[in-house]
């Protein structure tokens, strides 16, 4: 194959600047290619628990996103469920990983990691639109920048263009999407009167409604999840008001008190959307564009690194890309359908309503009260972790 590049990453962000950086190290050819030519606050993800920290390490990127991104590690995680309350804990005692998570403004991560693959050698193009995709055996993207048009070919081409990805489109991928069950809101936050070393995972399932907070360095992240059937979106600063007034039925209104939005208000839905197999032709999804896991659970970010750590090492370990490609697919479609699995039993336990859900919920929170070993430990934890219909069923109350 006589292409340019070995890789190309269609998108700059986590899992386009990390696999691109992973992969020059090991002497590949990369070209991202980054539409934005500054990343702007959008309400993303800016917490890798414990497992994510852990790939975030096997990938070398720990300590550039601690030391040069801002990151801020949180070792705490204190949760209410109702009326029951979870033991407060130490990530760093009771993780596999024996990890803290760790938080982060999310476009001082991007502009970080996309600064740390121009270093490793791979070549960065931002203020470009991807126009095309084609798969086959020399894959290409087609590229505009400042009314030039381009077709350039690679080995290899990454989609990393998130959740509404066109590369998925562009490449015949099929589009699989769970029923519609939450919002989730972001803002970021200054003066909260929050602890700021600990994690906060507040749940009122009467309302279908829940609080997470992130600390980070300076500010603080604080989301509010609700059912998509509330007959209200909160968007736009606008409901700025609405928002704290909203989470005030969640968490401790004194949270709130004299707090400052610094950033947009948005909403989106949090129903998961995937495909199966994410590689074909040529063509490999990673992080959302792949699956875009349910943020309530903040699984996004660990299956992103996941996903990038598992396809650098297959590519890495064989030079047939095209088998290694297939192998990261089928390795994908298990740790995603795994964590999948869980937040889905996580919502049919916590954010069901009706008197049916109310009855099992109240079973369940009193055998979790005796025995905390029951809750899904899998968001810090990872896939790793033992599910099957026992433990299900076992979280849920049933056995």
């Amino acid at each position: 194959m006589d292409a340019i590049y070995d890789i190309i990453t269609v998108g700059g962000g986590l899992g386009g600047a990390a696999l691109a950086a992973a992969m020059a190290e090991h002497g590949a050819r990369v070209l991202v290619l980054e539409r934005e030519n500054k990343f702007k606050d959008r309400v993303r993800g800016e917490g890798l628990l414990p497992w994510g920290v852990e790939e975030a390490r096997k990938l070398g990127l720990y300590e550039v996103l601690r030391d040069r991104a801002g990151g801020l590690e949180v070792n705490r995680v204190e949760g209410r469920w109702g009326s029951l309350m979870l033991p407060p804990r130490d990530f760093t005692a009771t993780t596999p990983q024996r990890t803290p998570m760790l938080t982060f403004f999310h476009p001082e991560m991007q502009e970080t990691l996309l600064a740390h693959a121009a270093g490793k050698g791979a070549e960065v193009r931002r203020g470009v639109s991807v126009t095309l995709v084609e798969g086959g055996e020399i894959p290409a993207v087609t590229v505009t920048q400042n009314g030039h048009s381009e077709r350039i070919e690679a080995r290899l081409v990454a989609g990393a263009d998130g959740r509404h990805s066109m590369v998925r489109q562009w490449g015949g991928f099929v589009r699989q999407h769970d029923p519609e069950m939450n919002m989730v809101c972001g803002v970021m936050m200054e003066n909260m009167s929050v602890p700021g070393d600990v994690f906060q995972w507040l749940v009122e399932p009467e309302i279908g409604a829940v609080v997470v907070i992130f600390p980070e360095r300076d500010l603080t992240r604080a989301y509010f999840i609700y059912p998509h059937s509330a007959p209200y979106r909160l968007q736009n600063q606008r409901e700025i008001g609405r928002f704290v007034e909203e989470s005030g039925k969640v968490a401790p209104a004194e949270f709130y008190a004299g707090a400052k939005p610094v950033g947009p208000l948005a909403s989106f839905s949090g129903a998961d959307t995937w495909v199966n197999h994410p590689y074909r032709d040529g063509v490999v999804l990673i992080g959302d564009a792949a699956a875009a896991s349910d943020p309530t659970y903040g699984q996004g970010l660990q299956l992103t690194l996941r996903d990038v750590r598992v396809l650098r090492d297959h590519l890495v370990a064989n030079e047939d890309w095209d088998a290694a490609a297939h192998a990261y697919a089928r390795e994908h479609d298990w740790h995603y359908g795994v964590i999948h699995a869980v937040d889905n039993s996580m919502n049919e336990l916590l954010l069901t309503p009706g008197p049916d859900a109310s009855a099992r919920r109240a079973k369940a929170f009193a055998l979790i009260a005796e025995d905390p070993t029951r809750v899904l430990d899998h968001g810090f934890s990872g896939p790793e972790m033992p599910f099957d219909e026992t433990v299900r069923q076992r979280y849920l109350g049933e056995v």
